[in-house]
């Protein structure tokens, strides 16, 4: 596996990334019509306007896309792991990227607006709970967490 930067001709394997992993873990945390809502948000061409506004990563094994993160100001966003291969440390390996890059950008903190579902996975990255947003049948945890090192 390798992390690179994404790229505009990304964008359709991103969405697919993004939207399998919504459609199957996210699904158990969330209604149909807030995953089909959030899957909207991340169609091909919104990715590709991702790409141009935020730093964008991909993880990517033997040339197909399996996971993705990125990263605006010191806000951590859209980190998604294909379904087939969450577990594998793809996302830890994801959020250490990102943390490389807000440090070297001179970022002294992260936050992350966490869905349900990935609450626990930034918690074991050390990341505590701040506060809880809900707007009508979406719940989002946001987190954060100091950089060292």
């Amino acid at each position: 596996m390798r992390i690179r930067a994404a790229l505009d001709r990304d964008a359709a394997a991103i969405s697919a990334v993004v939207v399998a992993a919504l459609r199957q873990s996210n699904a158990r945390d969330y209604p149909p019509a807030v995953i089909e809502a959030v899957a909207a948000a991340f169609a091909p061409e919104a990715v590709r306007g991702q790409i141009a506004r935020r730093r964008v990563f991909l993880a990517e094994a033997d040339g197909v896309v399996i996971g993705t993160a990125a990263l605006e100001g010191d806000v951590v966003r859209s980190v998604f792991v294909a379904p087939d291969h969450q577990g594998q440390g793809i996302g830890r390996a994801l959020m250490a990227m990102l943390e490389d890059t807000a440090r070297a950008a001179g970022e002294t903190a992260l936050r992350v607006p966490a869905s349900v579902t990935a609450e626990g996975f930034y918690a074991r990255l050390g990341y505590t709970r701040q506060r809880e947003v809900v707007q009508g049948a979406e719940r989002t945890i946001v987190m954060a967490r100091a950089l060292t090192g």
